[in-house]
C-alpha cells in the first residue's frame, strides 16, 4: 500500500494477440470473465506532454480478487508507451495503476514534482483521465494515474461483482 496513492489496483500487460491472452488467462489460469472492447475509442491523446494522434486499442479487463488485470494490443503505429513498451520488451506487465475519484490532479502534480514525466495520458469517450508517467530512475516502474469519473468507476465495479461469481462460463464478454 501506498501512503501516497493508496493501493495498487490494477496490473496492466502489453500484449500482441489480445485474444489468445484472454483465453489463455480464463482456460489455463482460471481468471476471467474478460469484458473486452475491441476499440476502446480513445478520444484524447498526448504524448510526451503534446497532443498525438489517438492509438487504435483494444482492452479486455478481468479481475483476480480486488486487483484488476488488463490486457491491451495496440492495433496501429501511433505514438504510444504500449508501442514503446512492445518494441523494448515484447509482451509483458507494463504499469500498475492507482485508481481516483477526486485527486486525479493532486496526484498527479505529486509524480512530476517527484522527477516523473507523463509519458502518454488522456481520455476514452466520456469517462475520467488517465495518465502513465515514468521515472528515469526506475524506468520498469511505470505508473497509471486513472480517474474513475465518467462512470469509469460503477464499470469497475460490474466487472468485479462479475468476476467474483464467475463460474467459468462465457469468459469473453465483448462489449461496444
Amino acid at each position: 500500500m501506498s501512503i501516497v496513492f493508496g493501493g495498487i489496483r490494477q496490473v496492466g500487460y502489453v500484449v500482441s494477440d489480445i485474444e489468445q491472452a484472454m483465453r489463455h488467462w480464463s482456460s489455463v489460469l482460471g481468471v476471467g470473465p474478460w469484458f473486452y472492447k475491441k476499440d476502446a475509442g480513445t478520444t484524447e491523446f498526448r504524448y510526451y506532454g503534446r497532443p498525438s494522434q489517438p492509438p487504435t486499442l483494444s482492452i479486455a479487463l478481468a479481475n483476480s480478487g480486488d486487483l484488476q488485470l488488463e490486457l491491451i494490443q495496440q492495433r496501429d503505429d501511433a505514438p504510444s508507451l504500449y508501442r514503446d513498451s512492445l518494441a523494448r520488451a515484447g509482451e509483458c506487465a507494463q504499469h500498475v495503476a492507482y485508481w481516483t475519484l477526486d485527486r486525479y490532479d493532486e496526484f498527479a502534480e505529486t509524480l512530476l514534482a517527484r522527477g516523473y514525466v507523463e509519458g502518454h495520458g488522456g481520455r476514452m469517450g466520456i469517462r475520467g483521465r488517465f495518465g502513465y508517467f515514468l521515472h528515469p530512475e526506475l524506468p520498469s516502474g511505470m505508473i497509471e494515474l486513472s480517474e474513475l469519473t465518467g462512470g469509469k468507476g460503477d464499470y469497475f465495479e460490474e466487472i468485479q461483482r462479475a468476476c467474483d461469481a464467475w463460474d467459468g462460463a462465457s469468459p469473453i464478454r465483448a462489449r461496444g
